[in-house]
């Protein structure tokens, strides 16, 4: 039995991150028994089955590395200093010190910044030099690479391939659905989330649908889906949803999505929903360029609330869906992380 640590934003409440780790979980090899490293290790275990370690306990995770064959960064923006600077040096640090005891080491499906100091961007390409296998999932983080001459593959995020669940009770809601994911942030100023929270009311009233207010990360997101469903009490609720499986299963029984966050765009396009985005970080915009969705950064939404809903009603109506063949063609790539990840440890 090959043992590998699976490192990341895992046990905090991030639904993004625990999609990331479902992915990982689905694709590893049978023959792989998996200790993920968590913010909460008792809800990770009980949650995915597998062993777990609380990341924030240096013994604990000396130990574990002491007796593991591989060590997995699993997905997502872990190498960023924007956020915080600690974030980078908690993870690079790792990964140098599991290179360090001999460990095989992957970076998996890697968003890659920004890294503004240098420090950072010298720790993060020293390890990510040192991996055995580095798999990114956008252009920006593929650019870095390639300026910094490391190998990688570029697919797309795993979560495209992530198996749903359905949602008990969702059919039984009012339909059409449309399902909002908004998140906290510097550049959501009160003023900007009034005017939005004005937006949605007039979107809600002129097209009768019924808001879904879906929290990714209840820390940061659940005050803003209590306060946009205070102003339309009667035709919104708010969903907490801790399976990712199920926070993808969710988006069957939607018809568009208007987010800030990355992978709930993700899930709601691969289910056929309708995606209009607001970007708060790169890989937002990233994906919008990527897929051509309409939407806008953050620090530029107008300033007219009028503007913004005749815009989502527009799109409502009117827009586009990604394709089947294209959402197939999505997951298909997707797949890649995890045909890497199998032949590298099963050889």
């Amino acid at each position: 039995m090959v043992r590998a640590i699976c490192c990341g934003y895992y046990g905090e409440g991030n639904g993004g991150d625990e999609a990331l780790l479902a992915s990982l979980l689905q694709m590893l090899p049978d023959a792989v028994e998996a200790i993920a490293l968590s913010g909460n290790p008792s809800q990770t275990q009980t949650q995915y089955g597998v062993q777990t370690c609380d990341r924030r306990n240096a013994f604990q995770v000396l130990k574990v590395l002491r007796a593991a064959d591989w060590f997995i960064w699993g997905g997502g923006s872990l190498i960023q200093d924007v956020t915080s600077v600690i974030s980078p040096l908690y993870y690079t640090g790792l990964m140098g010190l599991a290179q360090q005891m001999g460990l095989r080491t992957i970076a998996w499906s890697q968003g890659i910044g920004p890294l503004q100091r240098p420090i950072t961007r010298a720790m993060a390409k020293r390890a990510f030099a040192g991996c055995n296998l580095v798999t990114v999932r956008d252009s920006g983080s593929a650019a870095l690479l390639t300026d910094w001459q490391i190998p990688f593959t570029l697919a797309p995020d795993p979560v495209w391939a992530l198996d749903p669940k359905p949602v008990p009770g969702l059919w039984d809601l009012p339909a059409p659905r449309v399902a909002v994911t908004w998140r906290s942030h510097p550049l959501l100023t009160p003023k900007r989330l009034e005017i939005l929270t004005r937006a949605l009311v007039s979107f809600q009233q002129a097209t009768d649908t019924y808001i879904l207010l879906v929290p990714f990360q209840l820390s940061q997101d659940l005050a803003i889906a209590e306060l946009i469903h205070k102003a339309i009490p009667y035709h919104s609720q708010i969903l907490k949803l801790t399976d990712p499986q199920m926070l993808r299963g969710l988006f069957q029984g939607v018809e568009m999505a208007i987010s800030m966050r990355l992978h709930s765009l993700i899930m709601a396009a691969s289910q056929e929903c309708r995606c209009f985005a607001i970007s708060y970080d790169p890989k937002v915009s990233h994906l919008m360029a990527e897929l051509d969705f309409p939407g806008w950064e953050l620090s530029q939404i107008p300033d007219d609330a009028n503007i913004i809903s005749k815009a989502w009603i527009e799109h409502y109506a009117n827009g586009d869906r990604l394709d089947p063949v294209q959402i197939e063609s999505l997951s298909d790539r997707a797949q890649v992380h995890g045909e890497l990840l199998q032949s590298l440890i099963n050889s």
